[in-house]
């Protein structure tokens, strides 16, 4: 009699363990959406939902979880301004250009490619090709169009605005407007000896 009682008992500890196991799963594998994924219940078709109106950060940076906010609000004043103004607003500068580089080759290059004429890997791979940075249309759309573009996405392209900062995304448009110059440069304003160098190169000529 002990020993059905034992083998009945274990039948028990063994069910309840297996229904246990299977509620932490269902934490698991609970209903929710995953950023960016799509949803009906809103208009945009967007699960993931903007910040409600004047609503910004108070402070951030490596300072402002260890000093209670004191610290890190220059950052937030610096990345407001940056993400309201309508054009540049730091001077192109090779640091400037420089750090648009890094950020360009990151996060923009493996679609819109090294020269911007969207050729990337990924779009070689299949992706959607982006438009051409050195069409006509693209070399006359103001700073803020791409500021927004990278921002909030267009097309296909998802918005970068959680992975690239504010002042970074204005050096990433430094750094198109020089790959746009490099294509359309006016010859007569290079400085006289790489104007040369040029000519002789196109002559077929040599030059040290």
């Amino acid at each position: 009699m002990n020993r059905l009682a034992g083998i009945v008992l274990s039948c028990c500890v063994a069910a309840s363990l297996g229904g246990c196991e299977k509620a932490k799963q269902d934490m698991y594998d609970q209903p929710k959406y995953k950023p960016l994924a799509r949803s009906d219940l809103f208009p945009d078709g967007n699960s993931s939902r903007p910040l409600p109106p004047d609503s910004v950060p108070y402070s951030k940076g490596p300072f402002a979880g260890t000093s209670s906010g004191r610290k890190g609000t220059d950052a937030v004043s610096t990345d407001i301004a940056a993400g309201t103004a309508q054009s540049n607003p730091y001077p192109v500068t090779m640091q400037l250009l420089l750090r648009g580089r890094q950020r360009f080759e990151i996060y923009c290059m493996p679609c819109h490619s090294a020269v911007g004429d969207g050729d990337g890997f990924i779009a070689r791979r299949g992706f959607p090709h982006p438009p051409s940075y050195h069409d006509e249309r693209l070399r006359q759309a103001p700073d803020r169009h791409f500021f927004d573009v990278v921002t909030n996405g267009y097309g296909v392209m998802y918005p970068y605005a959680d992975r690239v900062d504010p002042p970074d995304r204005w050096a990433i448009i430094a750094y198109i407007r020089a790959l746009q110059l490099s294509q359309h440069a006016d010859v007569t304003r290079l400085p006289p000896e790489v104007l040369e160098h040029l000519k002789a190169t196109q002559s077929g000529g040599t030059t040290r």
